[in-house]
Order: structure tokens, then C-alpha cells, then sequence
């Protein structure tokens, strides 16, 4: 898989979901999906303000996608996501049947794609999703250990 510039458009609207969710004091992560070259669904980190596990962008990107088109499958659609996904949203994308991910930064301590596990990968599985990751890493990584720091910073 190839990154294009419609790719990387795409990505950078995953950042302003990230900078949005950073906006609320959350940790910056955004993702969007896209289908037929549309945004139809869109989602940020909201695990503090939702008091919930289960409240990361992927999922809510997902979420807002599915009730979009009213159906769950998203097998024609894309999901461009700041970090890579953790093995819950791993799942979620392979249950959603999306076609294809972009990632930006590599999470080392949670990543379900290529950093601690690769979920998608796994054989036997009855759907097949194509990745890819390095968008604008930097900028990411960036947002990441400003973020980070100034959360510790907080805390002396």
C-alpha cells in the first residue's frame, strides 16, 4: 500500500480531531474514516471526560461511520487514525471490516498492528485489512511528548 496525497489529506484531519480532543484536555489521538473519497465519520480521544475505557477515536470514528451509512459493515472504507491502534480498536476495525488503515506514530506500549502485536495479520481470520503507517509522524510524535510533558509539569 502507498501513501498519496489524498491520503495525506486525510491524515491531516485525523490531527485536528487529535488537537481537538488535546483542546478538552484529552490525549491527543484523532481518526477519521472515509469512504468514496468522503469523510462519513469522524472521532477523538474521550476516554477522561467519558469516564470509559472503551472511548478512543477509532471507536468513535467507527461509531459515528456506521450510524452514518446504518449499517456496521465498513468494508469499502478507510480509517485514518493518529497512532496506531491498540488491540481493542484492532479488533474493532477487523469486526467493522474496514479495507484499509493509516496509522502516524507506532504506540509501543499498546499497539495492536505492528508494535506488540499484529493483529491484523493473524491467519484464519475471515477479513483482511491492509495498513500502513508513518504519516506525519513527527508532527504526532511531537503532540504526543508536548502533551505528555505538560501534563507532568502540571503535576510538581
Amino acid at each position: 500500500m502507498e501513501i498519496s496525497d489524498t491520503d495525506k489529506k486525510f491524515m491531516l484531519l485525523a490531527i485536528e480531531q487529535a488537537k481537538i480532543a488535546e483542546s478538552e484536555g484529552e490525549v491527543p489521538i484523532g481518526a477519521v474514516v472515509v469512504c468514496n473519497g468522503e469523510v462519513i465519520g469522524r472521532g477523538y480521544n474521550t476516554k477522561n471526560s467519558g469516564k470509559s475505557a472503551l472511548h478512543h477515536a477509532e471507536i468513535k470514528a467507527i461509531e459515528d461511520a456506521s450510524s452514518k451509512i446504518g449499517d456496521w459493515r465498513l468494508d469499502e472504507c478507510s480509517l485514518y487514525v493518529t497512532l496506531e491502534p491498540c488491540l481493542m480498536c484492532s479488533g474493532a476495525i477487523i469486526h467493522a471490516r474496514i479495507r484499509n488503515v493509516f496509522f502516524g506514530a507506532e504506540e509501543p506500549k499498546f499497539g495492536g498492528v505492528v508494535s506488540l502485536a499484529h493483529t491484523f495479520d493473524i491467519e484464519g481470520l475471515n477479513h483482511r485489512v491492509n495498513y500502513i503507517g508513518g504519516l506525519y509522524v513527527d508532527e504526532i510524535q511531537t503532540m504526543m511528548k508536548v502533551f505528555f510533558r505538560t501534563i507532568r509539569e502540571k503535576k510538581k
